[in-house]
């Protein structure tokens, strides 16, 4: 992994949204330079300590930048060259390092090469970069990625394929960003990466590369792939879940598996993201959202925070046309505009991102968690590489105050008014090691 990987915190944006793009880009008229507002939040992305932009789809699309029609081009409802570069610099100006998505399993219908495919048929050069079916009298159909028509899977096995994929990459990496989130890598054969991602780390030696990966086995995924990361699912469903359930012992039996994925890599961990219903709705009880904060915060990995969350806006995920667009929201031109509704909840992000930054090793540390009960859970994380005392976090869901196991060390960080050896009720401590 890329050195500077170790102290990112990324801020994660889908910019279609954001900017209050047009739902098709068919028929637009857009307002130019949107992407630069994004500019005027580069602040408030310090001012919560994070210093990553982890944007979402830019390039131009049909609908919502996942149904791609040219890769080297910033979607028009976006912007041009000259907005990226200008967003880029600022990001620079900043000490911001800057991730995009890059939607490499399949393309939007519009793609250029699968219309020219449509027309010169099954066996055609242009056909060679899908996996077309010709039906005799019905239309010639292609893999369509998880049912949906309008997204075209790439036959990952052509040649001009990994080329073009691989000019992409290293287009947008001599332009200024950093790395790629490489969306759907759960659909992709590993061997595709394999076949393209060492080339283009001749030429730039310290991107970084992380996979989403929704289920599937991560290691193994790793090995296979060349890849640096992957999304940390697991770890996002059994905090959400098992604190939505008061029942902890999910949380430790994942603490548990994420300790040994963390010997082969550091995953990408999140609580919310642009394809996810909103941690704040997704947890039932609000007094445990604080839990998912500390725990985002405390689990060795490389944080991410979606845009909004750190504002607990709630939203909810359906499962229809126009199911995701309650989670991908418009903001304001500048934070000025935006009036938060909840600012303890921001508050307690800049804490718990404030124990992160004091505490680097955490994002490779070695973690176990203690006996656990349904309300109950201490996780220990250890420094794997310096000399320092380790750190517990302690979870209390019960309605009275527990003591914490094993005496108790300085407080670090809370999110109640703590007595020593002793967790407030549907609160959490972090304190030291040391009893």
């Amino acid at each position: 992994m890329s050195h500077w990987v170790d102290h990112v915190i990324w801020w994660h944006v889908y910019p279609l949204g954001f900017v209050g793009a047009e739902d098709e880009l068919a028929g637009a008229h857009p307002e130019p330079h949107r992407l630069r507002r994004l500019v005027d939040w580069l602040d408030h992305l310090v001012s919560l300590g994070c210093n990553g932009l982890a944007l979402g789809p830019i390039f131009t699309s049909s609908t919502h930048g996942y149904d791609t029609v040219d890769y080297f081009q910033i979607d028009p409802r976006l912007g041009d060259d000259a907005d990226f570069d200008a967003l880029v610099a600022a990001c620079r100006e900043r000490g911001i390092r800057v991730l995009l998505d890059g939607v490499f399993n399949h393309v939007g219908r519009e793609f250029p090469r699968f219309a020219e495919a449509l027309e010169s048929g099954v066996g055609s050069d242009a056909a060679s970069w899908f996996h077309l079916y010709d039906n005799g009298d019905d239309p010639i159909t292609a893999n369509y990625f998880e049912g949906h028509d309008q997204l075209i899977e790439l036959n990952h096995g052509s040649v001009e394929v990994q080329d073009h994929v691989a000019a992409a990459l290293n287009h947008w990496l001599d332009r200024g960003i950093d790395g790629w989130r490489l969306d759907a890598a759960y659909a992709v054969d590993p061997a595709f990466w394999a076949a393209i991602v060492p080339g283009v780390r001749e030429q730039h030696p310290d991107a970084w590369f992380v996979g989403e990966m929704i289920h599937g086995e991560y290691a193994d995924y790793i090995a296979k792939s060349t890849l640096d990361s992957v999304t940390a699912y697991e770890l996002w469903k059994a905090t959400w879940s098992s604190l939505n359930d008061v029942n902890l012992h999910e949380l430790s039996w994942t603490v548990g598996r994420h300790a040994a994925l963390i010997e082969d890599f550091v995953p990408m961990t999140f609580l919310g993201n642009h394809d996810v219903t909103r941690v704040a709705s997704q947890i039932a009880d609000p007094r445990h959202l604080a839990h998912a904060i500390a725990i985002l915060g405390f689990m060795p990995g490389i944080p991410s925070i979606y845009y909004g969350d750190e504002f607990g806006l709630a939203a909810i995920k359906e499962e229809r046309v126009g199911g995701d667009d309650a989670i991908r929201p418009e903001m304001p031109a500048e934070r000025g505009l935006y009036r938060a509704e909840h600012p303890e909840i921001e508050e307690l992000y800049r804490r718990v991102i404030g124990v992160r930054r004091r505490h680097p090793w955490l994002v490779d540390a070695q973690v176990s968690a203690g006996e656990a009960s349904d309300e109950q859970l201490v996780i220990t994380a250890r420094p794997r590489h310096e000399d320092h005392p380790g750190l517990l976090l302690a979870l209390n869901l019960h309605d009275h105050p527990v003591d914490l196991p094993g005496g108790a060390g300085e407080l670090v960080e809370a999110s109640a008014p703590y007595e020593k050896g002793q967790i407030p009720a549907h609160a959490w401590a972090i304190v030291d090691e040391r009893a």
